[in-house]
């Protein structure tokens, strides 16, 4: 792996986390809740995009993004396959209060999807460290 691939993943997981502290932000802060899962999807979105760098993977769109993590990470159990539906359901749960104008979520669902999010973005940042960004690694 390149100084540049680790740099980028680096980047990546920073932007995971900082964005997963503006989901929590504005859910403690009485933000709307359609933006706290807008939030906890993009930190769980940038996580991924880190996982991909990894395996020399990555792609412009959000559903070719997913179907990579669940091929390089799930599939071949790199990650448990929880990972997997929450990562789906966050997205399913976006785009609906992203373009539907009618969509209803409620603070019990919304706080799912803060801690689908946390263990997400954490199981992702273990791996990651351990594997590709430890001082060890080639």
């Amino acid at each position: 792996m390149t100084e540049e691939q680790r740099t980028l993943i680096q980047y990546r997981l920073h932007m995971a986390e900082k964005t997963l502290q503006d989901a929590h932000l504005l859910y403690t802060q009485g933000g709307s809740l359609w933006s706290v899962v807008n939030r906890a999807y993009y930190a769980m979105f940038y996580a991924v995009l880190a996982l991909l760098i990894s395996v020399g993977q990555g792609a412009s769109k959000h559903a070719r993004v997913i179907a990579l993590f669940d091929q390089h990470f799930v599939k071949p159990g790199v990650l448990p396959k929880e990972t997997s539906r929450w990562l789906h359901r966050a997205f399913e749960l976006r785009q609906r209060g992203d373009y539907l104008e009618t969509a209803v979520l409620d603070a019990t669902r919304t706080e799912e999807v803060l801690q689908w999010a946390r263990t997400f973005v954490e199981q992702a940042t273990t791996y990651l460290r351990s594997n590709w960004l430890s001082d060890n690694q080639p």
